[in-house]
């Protein structure tokens, strides 16, 4: 009798542990969220020409604060040849919005909602900007059209 007690008491102090630790994960998920937020923004630096018109782009927002615009192939977009090009907006936080702002283009995503919005751009000469509009001070970048 007195070995079930000891056998009982062991397996109720594992479980115990075990439930202790897995509430140990989700404080840590909670931290690296905190951390994602303060990663600030992302900046863009590759020049990029596409092989002709109908370039694909990728402009994705969040999870964090966290903004950007790449190419196909995943790379930061600093320069583009003018053109027609397929940008893919992913927004993935409800907090954020993805809003790419230049000559004869205005698009974005709505604040508070998530999901990926495809739409087709006439890019032409000149400066361009992808901001978060709640977050537009810390959260931005800027290519050029030539």
């Amino acid at each position: 009798m007195k070995r079930l007690v000891l056998v009982l008491g062991i397996a109720l102090l594992a479980v115990a542990l075990a439930a202790a630790g897995c509430g140990g994960d989700d404080e840590g998920s909670d931290d690296t969220t905190t951390v994602a937020e303060t990663t600030g923004t992302t900046t863009t630096d590759t020049t990029t020409e596409p092989t002709g018109a109908g370039g694909a782009l990728g402009g994705t927002v969040g999870p964090g604060f966290e903004i950007s615009l790449t190419t196909a192939d995943g790379a930061p977009v600093s320069t583009l040849a003018p053109g027609s090009y397929e940008l893919a907006m992913e927004d993935l936080s409800s907090a954020h919005n993805f809003h790419l702002t230049g000559a004869g283009v205005d698009v974005s995503t709505d604040v508070g909602e998530e999901g990926t919005e495809n739409v087709t751009v006439e890019l032409q000469a000149g400066t361009y900007e992808f901001v978060c509009d709640p977050h537009a001070s810390s959260m931005n970048g800027s290519f050029e059209v030539s």
